[in-house]
């Protein structure tokens, strides 16, 4: 089995991942699909005053599918109203390399681990919470590679600036 994409409306990916999974149940094409992915990333925000822990996806509209592609599974996931195709070169649908789906794996493994330590990816909205810019929000621009250093965009004086803390120092918005 090999790993594809399927592009999919907006807001549909979780819709269109359970329709696949009660469709194939009991019928031959049951073992031909594997682990349907929608990585995601598990973020706090704020509402009310308390503190709400939300899922956000990491790729809007998409589906990470492991499948023996024949013809008929094919047919089956492009039929399902919501996919709109395949990722590939337009006339035949291409599997993902070995080392982006090990990434994309292990991003949908850390978006469900619960663990203390917040993973972050850059992109994300987070306020500093201690050190010489508390409270101060921002974007992240760059990671170490061992998680423990940050590089976030803030505004300070109407000026965007790299600041560099310490991913304890942060929390997600």
């Amino acid at each position: 089995m090999k790993w594809y994409v399927i592009h999919t409306y907006a807001m549909h990916e979780f819709k269109i991942r359970e329709t696949i999974e009660r469709g194939i149940k009991g019928t031959s094409l049951e073992d031909k699909i594997g682990q349907i992915l929608i990585p995601v990333q598990k973020t706090f925000h704020f509402r009310e005053g308390k503190k709400v822990e939300r899922e956000k996806k990491l790729f809007n509209s998409y589906i990470i599918v492991e499948a023996d592609l024949t013809p008929e599974v094919y047919t089956y996931i492009k039929g399902i109203p919501g996919v709109t195709n395949f990722l590939g070169d337009g006339k035949k649908p291409q599997a993902l390399p070995e080392y982006e789906v090990k990434k994309l794996l292990s991003m949908n493994e850390r978006g469900t681990e619960s663990s203390n330590q917040q993973k972050f990816l850059p992109g994300d909205m987070v306020k500093i919470i201690s050190g010489a810019f508390s409270d101060f929000d921002g974007v992240i621009d760059k990671i170490s590679d061992d998680q423990t250093k940050l590089t976030i965009k803030v505004t300070v004086f109407g000026r965007v600036t790299p600041v560099e803390v310490s991913s304890k120092d942060v929390e997600a918005l």
